[in-house]
Formats: structure tokens, C-alpha cells, sequence
């Protein structure tokens, strides 16, 4: 990185190399914003977008330092940054969110610790020390229960089914220190309260978003949410809000929720399941569907901005996920896919192929939902190199 004199606009660093930081880009041209990257590889999908992204990998103390020389505020699109590392960073720099609130995002069990303290509604869960302690768990509230590994899972990685004992005897032997078991909550669809605070204090939030899932990996957003109640949709958000400022949270904050029938049948619940402190594959139906998108709101978030309108445009919005191709790059079925409707909207990253990779996504935005998402998996079958009959 040059050692040239500093820039005069606003600087923003942030760490990680894949469609979220290339994602920033497009809002950090706009409100002439300079972003730097920290990428995997100069060729990834932000490398392609962002002029000065150096190489390097997240936990090597000096590629971050260099990345934060003369900039204003570091942020993430990734959590996989050690708090050791973030400890010894510069005093002066803003760092968004602060490691303080970033390892409840990190740790699970920290997350969930600090959420029973909040007294915030959650499945109930248990840390595990050995396998006995999971066969405990098990009996009391019921086979089969999930268990995580604390640290590292995504997209349903370090994410486990227990159907009884001995279920992760493997994950006991290998992994580090101690796992997380929840129960299996009977949920009927699965949301996220998508919100955005700034350090000063300010709050916006959007509506709350289904999500829609397979395999483990989100596949599917509709915003809002069309199976979630008013009452819980309220208390959704409040949730959200509440985490955001009791945790000091700054920037994007996605929490993800199970969404549970009343046993009488008159209402619904939300427990929180997930948080994500950036950007997040729940709110990409933003870009297109609301007045200001995730993306911009976080850079504006980040720099301590005013923050924008969380209104939407249209009274449903549709995301669906691009998770692998047929063809050696899904522009190939770019024609094809924009053919299928004026309102289709395109998101490719530049990731290169392969099975269940998530390589882009399609939005669809409009007054009537079946009609939205219809066209937007048929656009996503073009980019696949599939058919989809309608």
C-alpha cells in the first residue's frame, strides 16, 4: 500500500474479499467514499471491483495494519478477525463494530450468555464440555438437538443434527474447547430483523425478511415477511433494536430468528437463532427493494453518516440466491435471464463455478409475491443453464 498523503475523502477499510465487500463498492462510489480491501486474492470478487485491495489474510497483524494506515474506520465482512489482533490496533482508529460487540458475533456461547442476560428470547441451549453433557441435554428437552461449534461455522458448516449419543463424539477429539447444543425448535418459517446503528446512537431498521433455506444455505429471501404476523413482526424488530444498542453494536446487524406457532393457534413468537454484525444475505433484496440498501446504510453506519430511508419500494420484494452453474461463468445465461422480465434485477460476483457455490443473485421486486418470485427462480434457472417451467 502506498505511503502517499492521505485522502481527503473518507476511508473506510474493511476486511475481507468477497461479494459483500465488492457489494460496498458500488455505494462507496456513489457517496464518494474510498474503500480498501483486505482480499484472499487480488482476482476474487471484491479484488475485481476495488482499486486498492491488497492481499492478504485476516489474521496476519501486519496486512491489516497497512490495510488501516490513514484510513478512517475499519469494518468487516467476515467475523473471522482474532480479538487478539484487533486488540492491538491503533487507539485512534474508529474500528465498526467494536471487537467489544464483534465477539458475540464470534463466540455462540458468548452470544448466547449475553442474550440470556438480556433476558432475550432464544432456544434453550447448553455448553458442552464432554459427551455426557450433551446426553444430559438430550434427555431433557428431547431428541434430536442441534449442536454448533462455537467459533468458525457458516452456512451451515460447524452445524450438526444429534439424534442421540455419540452423535459428535468426533467434534469432542478435535475441536478446541467446549460446543453448543440447542434444541430443535419446531419452528414454522425462519426470519431476520435487518437493522443498521450508528455510534452516535441513530437506529433504522427494515422489515423484517423470511428466509428461506436449503441445504443449510439460505436460498430464498421475501421481504416482508409474508407467513409472520403483525404482533411478531413488531416484536421482531424490537428485538433486533434491543440487541443493537445493548450490545454496542455499530453498523449492519442481522438477527436471525425461529418463528414458532402458539400452541392455542392464535399467535406467533420469535426466538433468535444467529447474529451477523455486516451486511448480510438477508438483506440483499435491498439494493433493489428499499429506498436505501443495506450496503450504503452500513458505510453510512460505519462513519457515524446520518442513515437513510429503510422504506421499500414496492410492496414485495424477492431474493433469490444463485448457488452454483452449469456454465463455466453464469453470465453466459445473462441474456437469458434478463429476458425473462423487465423487473428481474441481476447480481453477479465474479466467482468462479462451482457445485452449490454462492455465485450471485437475482432480485424481483412487485405488488403481486407469487407473481416476484416466480420470475426470479426462473431468471435464476437461466443463470444456471437450467429450464424452469412456469
Amino acid at each position: 500500500m502506498s505511503d502517499t498523503k492521505r485522502s481527503t475523502r473518507p476511508v473506510v477499510a474493511v476486511v475481507g474479499g468477497g461479494q459483500l465487500a465488492r457489494m460496498m463498492q458500488e455505494s462507496a462510489i456513489a457517496l464518494g467514499i474510498e474503500l480498501r480491501a483486505l482480499v484472499e486474492a487480488r482476482d476474487g470478487s471484491t479484488g475485481q471491483a476495488v482499486v486498492e485491495a491488497p492481499v492478504g489474510e485476516p489474521d496476519d497483524p501486519a496486512a491489516v495494519a497497512a490495510l488501516v494506515r490513514g484510513a478512517d474506520v475499519l469494518t468487516f465482512e467476515h467475523e473471522h478477525v482474532p480479538q487478539s489482533l484487533l486488540a492491538r490496533l491503533p487507539p485512534t482508529l474508529s474500528v465498526n463494530p467494536p471487537p467489544a460487540a464483534l465477539r458475540f458475533a464470534q463466540d455462540k456461547l458468548a452470544m448466547r450468555e449475553r442474550l440470556r442476560e438480556l433476558e432475550v428470547p432464544c432456544p434453550r441451549w447448553a455448553r458442552l464440555e464432554t459427551p455426557d453433557d450433551l446426553t444430559r441435554f438430550g434427555e431433557e428437552v428431547g431428541w434430536p438437538v442441534i449442536v454448533k461449534t462455537p467459533v468458525g461455522g457458516y452456512d451451515g458448516h460447524g452445524v450438526r443434527v444429534a439424534r442421540g449419543p455419540g452423535a459428535v463424539d468426533d467434534w469432542f477429539r478435535e475441536v478446541d474447547g467446549p460446543l453448543l447444543a440447542e434444541e430443535k425448535v419446531p419452528f414454522s418459517s425462519e426470519v431476520a430483523a435487518l437493522l443498521a446503528r450508528r455510534p452516535s446512537g441513530e437506529i433504522r431498521s427494515w422489515p423484517v425478511a423470511q428466509t428461506i433455506q436449503a441445504g443449510g444455505v439460505c436460498s430464498a429471501v421475501i421481504a416482508p415477511a409474508p407467513l409472520l404476523a403483525p404482533d411478531a413482526a413488531r416484536q421482531a424488530r424490537e428485538i433486533g433494536e434491543a440487541i443493537a444498542q445493548e450490545l454496542g453494536v455499530t453498523g449492519v446487524l442481522a438477527v436471525e430468528m425461529f418463528v414458532v406457532e402458539d400452541e392455542d393457534g392464535t399467535g406467533q413468537r420469535v426466538l433468535v437463532n444467529e447474529l451477523a454484525m455486516r451486511p448480510h444475505n438477508s438483506g440483499h433484496w435491498t439494493i433493489d427493494g428499499s429506498v436505501t440498501s443495506q450496503f450504503e446504510q452500513h458505510l453510512r453506519a460505519v462513519l457515524d453518516l446520518p442513515l437513510g430511508d429503510t422504506a421499500t419500494r414496492a410492496s414485495s420484494s424477492v431474493m433469490v440466491n444463485l448457488l452454483g452453474s452449469s456454465f463455466e461463468d453464469p453470465s453466459q445465461g445473462l441474456a437469458r435471464a434478463l429476458a425473462v422480465s423487465s423487473d428481474v434485477r441481476v447480481h453477479l460476483y465474479g466467482k468462479s463455478v462451482r457445485p452449490g457455490r454462492k455465485l450471485g443473485h437475482v432480485t424481483v421486486c412487485g405488488e403481486d409475491l407469487t407473481e416476484a418470485r416466480a420470475l426470479a427462480e426462473e431468471a435464476v434457472a437461466a443463470l444456471r443453464g437450467e429450464s424452469l417451467d412456469r
